[in-house]
C-alpha cells in the first residue's frame, strides 16, 4: 500500500498536512530525519505510517507513560497494531506483551528511555528485527533545552548495540537552532533531511492580561467556557493546591496534578480529565507532556512560565483537534521574582559540572527576559512568538490580544526623554528604583514610602509626567526597556541606564508605542464551534460519541475528535461513502463507528422533516 492509502484506511484523511509526506518519503529511503512540526501538526503519523510499511519493528522513545498510553490507546482504535512496555503493565500484561512483540503482532512499540537498559528489553532488541527508532519529545535530550531528561542521553548506547543500525527519526514541536543541532549530535543521526514546517498555530488565540484580581480573571475564563475541556497551569504545587480548591467552592468541576501527588492519584486525576468526568485540570509543568487530549479549548498560566519555549508547548495543548481555542496568561510581576529565584537555587542536573551548570542558569535568566517581554509588549503577540523560534511573521495576525484591542500609534518622544532624565537624575542622588516605583515618582505620587528620600525637593524630574497614570507611565517604563533604551538590574531589579539611554538623550530619536485608545476587554469563551453549523445536531452527535467512548471505556476524542464530528454535522452522511468523505473517517472507523452515528443522523433527518 502507498502511504496515503495507508493514511485514509487508518486515519481517515484525504491528503497529508505541510511536511508530513516529505518526512515520511525521506524515512522510507532509508534516511535518519529530523521533524519540527508544533503541536497538532500531525508528528506521530510521519512514523507510524512508515511504521506499517517498513518490514520490522519500530520503537518509539516517549517520555511519560500517560502520553504513550493515550497514543497506542489511539492508534487501536484505528486498527494499527501497537503495544507499550512500561512500569504500569502488571506482570502478565508485560509478558503477553513481550510474547506479541516476539510474534511479530506488534508493529509499533512504545518505551520510555529508562526502559531501554532492561534485560526484556536488550532481548527484544538484539533477536527482533528492528527498522526504526523513533524519539519523540527530542528536545529532551539537549541540556541547552526547557526540558532536558538525564535518560534521554542513554538512548545514544542503546542504539549502538543493536547488531544493525535501524533508521533514527526525531520530532519536536519546539527547538531553538541550538537545541536542533544538539538533538543530531546527541542522538547520532547520520546527515538526517531536517525540516521545520513553521511554529504558528492558526486556530489558537494568545492572550495576556494583567488582571488586579487573577483568580476573578481565571473564573471568568472558566465560565465563558463552560462545559469545555481547559488547563491551568500554575507554577507552585501549593498554587496548584489552593486553586483547585477555590474553583471546587466555585461549583467548578477541577482536578490537580503535580509531582507531589502519589502516582496513583496523578493516574486517577489525569483520567478524569481524559475521560470529561472533570473539565478544568490545575497542574504545574509536571502534566506539560503527558497529555494527547484534542479536544482542550482553553489553556490559562495562572502565572508566567520561565521561558517561551516551556510556554509555547504548553499552551499548544489546546486545540490540537485544529478548532478554535485560547491560551491566555495571566501576568503579574511576582511571576518574574519568583521564577528568577527558582532558576537561582535549582540544583540542576547532577551530570553536569559547574562551569556548564552556571552557563545554563544564565541562559535560563536570558530566556525569562524574553518571556517577559512576550507578556509586557505592545505588539503582535503572535510575531513575537513566531520570531523567537526564526520564523518570519507579519507585524498583525488579528488572533491576539493585542491585535484585537483598540490600540492607537502614539508618538512617545517627551515622555521617554523625562522617564530616561528621571532615571538620570536619581542616579545622581545614589538612588535606584523598580519600574513601579519610578513611574509613582514620574507621576508626583505622595505616598508615605517615598517621603524619607525628599524627592519633591532633590529631583527636578520628581512629578514631571504628571499628566499621566501610574499604569500608563509603568506601561511605557517597560516599552523602553523592551525596546532596550533603558535596562533593569541589580538584586531589587531596578530601572538602570544603558548605552542607548545616553543616544536618546543626546540625538532625541522619535519613539512611537502602541498606546490603548481604548480599554477593551480580553475576548473570551469565543465560538468554538464555526458560524453556521447546525448546533441541535451537533449536540446530538457529540451525544453519540459520549455514549460509545463510555461503552468502549476510551476518551471521546479517540472516537472522533471535535473537527470529524463537525464535518459530520455539514455532510449529514447517511450512506457508507459518504461516511468515508467525512474528515477523519477512514475504513476501520466506518465499520466501527458508522451505524450509530448514521443512525442519529437519519432520525434527527426524519424529525426536523
Amino acid at each position: 500500500m502507498t502511504p496515503e492509502e495507508l493514511l485514509k484506511q487508518y486515519y481517515g484523511y484525504d491528503s497529508f498536512r505541510k511536511g508530513q509526506r516529505e518526512l515520511i518519503g525521506h524515512i522510507l529511503a532509508g534516511e535518519d530525519v529530523l521533524g519540527i512540526m508544533p503541536t497538532g501538526a500531525g508528528k506521530s503519523v510521519c512514523y507510524q505510517i512508515p511504521a506499517l510499511l517498513l518490514p520490522g519493528l519500530t520503537i518509539v522513545i516517549s517520555p511519560l507513560i500517560s502520553l504513550m498510553q493515550d497514543q497506542v490507546t489511539a492508534l487501536r482504535t484505528n486498527g494499527v497494531p501497537a503495544a507499550f512496555l512500561n512500569s504500569s503493565l502488571d506482570e502478565d500484561t508485560y509478558r503477553r506483551t513481550l510474547q506479541q512483540v516476539f510474534r511479530g503482532e506488534i508493529r509499533i512499540l512504545y518505551a520510555a528511555p529508562e526502559r531501554l537498559e532492561t534485560q526484556s528489553f536488550q532481548t527484544i532488541a538484539q533477536e527482533i528485527p528492528v527498522s526504526m527508532v523513533t524519539v519523540d519529545e527530542a528536545h529532551c535530550v539537549s541540556q541547552w533545552g526547557q526540558d532536558f531528561r538525564s535518560s534521554y542521553l542513554r538512548i545514544l548506547g542503546f542504539l549502538q548495540q543493536l547488531p544493525r543500525r535501524p533508521i533514527i527519526s526525531a520530532f519536536t514541536a519546539t527547538a531553538t537552532r541550538e537545541v536542533a543541532d544538539d538533538i543530531i549530535r546527541i542522538l547520532g543521526l547520520q546527515s538526517p533531511f531536517s525540516l521545520t514546517t513553521g511554529f504558528d498555530r492558526t486556530n489558537l488565540f494568545f492572550g495576556v492580561q494583567q488582571p488586579r484580581d487573577k483568580f476573578r480573571a481565571l473564573t471568568e475564563i472558566i465560565r465563558a467556557h463552560e462545559g469545555q475541556s481547559g488547563i491551568v497551569y500554575c507554577l507552585t504545587r501549593k498554587l496548584v493546591e489552593q486553586i483547585t480548591d477555590d474553583l471546587r467552592e466555585q461549583g467548578i468541576s477541577a482536578t490537580r496534578y503535580h509531582a507531589g501527588l502519589t502516582d496513583e492519584e496523578r493516574r486517577q486525576n489525569q483520567e478524569d480529565f481524559i475521560y470529561d468526568r472533570t473539565s478544568v485540570m490545575v497542574a504545574t509543568n509536571a502534566f506539560g507532556m503527558g497529555i494527547d487530549k484534542s479536544d482542550v479549548r482553553f489553556v490559562v498560566h495562572y502565572n508566567m512560565p520561565k521561558n517561551i519555549e516551556s510556554y509555547y508547548q504548553e499552551a499548544g495543548r489546546a486545540g490540537r483537534d485544529g478548532s478554535p481555542a485560547e491560551c491566555i496568561l495571566l501576568y503579574g510581576g511576582r511571576d518574574v521574582r519568583t521564577n528568577q529565584f527558582m532558576i537561582e537555587n535549582s540544583t540542576g542536573n547532577d551530570l553536569l559540572d559547574d562551569e556548564t551548570r552556571l552557563r545554563i542558569q544564565q541562559q535560563d535568566l536570558e530566556r525569562l527576559k524574553h518571556m517577559t517581554f512576550y507578556c509586557t509588549r505592545h505588539e503582535c503577540l503572535r510575531y513575537y512568538l513566531l520570531r523567537y523560534f526564526g520564523e518570519d511573521a507579519p507585524g498583525y495576525c488579528g488572533n491576539c490580544s493585542t491585535c484585537r484591542t483598540n490600540y492607537e500609534k502614539r508618538d512617545i518622544s517627551v515622555e521617554a526623554l523625562k522617564i530616561v532624565s528621571c532615571v538620570y537624575r536619581l542616579q545622581q542622588i545614589g538612588l535606584q528604583f523598580g519600574v513601579n516605583a519610578l513611574a509613582d515618582i514620574l507621576v508626583g505620587s505622595k505616598a508615605e514610602k517615598y517621603q524619607k528620600f525628599h524627592l519633591e525637593g532633590r529631583l527636578s524630574t520628581y512629578g514631571i509626567l504628571s499628566e499621566l497614570t501610574q499604569k500608563q507611565c509603568a506601561e511605557m517604563i517597560r516599552f523602553l526597556i523592551n525596546q532596550m533604551w533603558l535596562s533593569k538590574g541589580g538584586e531589587y531589579h531596578a530601572v538602570l541606564l544603558n548605552r542607548r539611554s545616553a543616544e536618546l538623550l543626546t540625538e532625541r530619536p522619535v519613539i512611537t508605542m502602541n498606546v490603548v485608545k481604548e480599554e477593551q476587554p480580553v475576548p473570551a469563551g469565543r465560538r468554538s464551534v464555526p458560524e453556521g453549523l447546525d448546533e441541535t445536531l451537533y449536540a446530538l452527535l457529540r451525544e453519540t460519541r459520549k455514549k460509545i467512548a463510555a461503552r468502549e471505556g476510551v476518551p471521546a476524542y479517540i472516537v472522533f475528535t471535535d473537527t470529524t464530528l463537525q464535518d459530520m454535522c455539514r455532510k449529514q452522511p447517511v450512506q457508507d461513502m459518504a461516511f468515508l468523505s467525512v474528515q477523519g473517517v477512514g475504513q476501520v472507523k466506518l465499520e466501527k463507528y458508522g451505524t450509530p452515528f448514521m443512525k442519529t443522523i437519519r432520525q434527527y433527518q426524519a424529525e426536523k422533516a
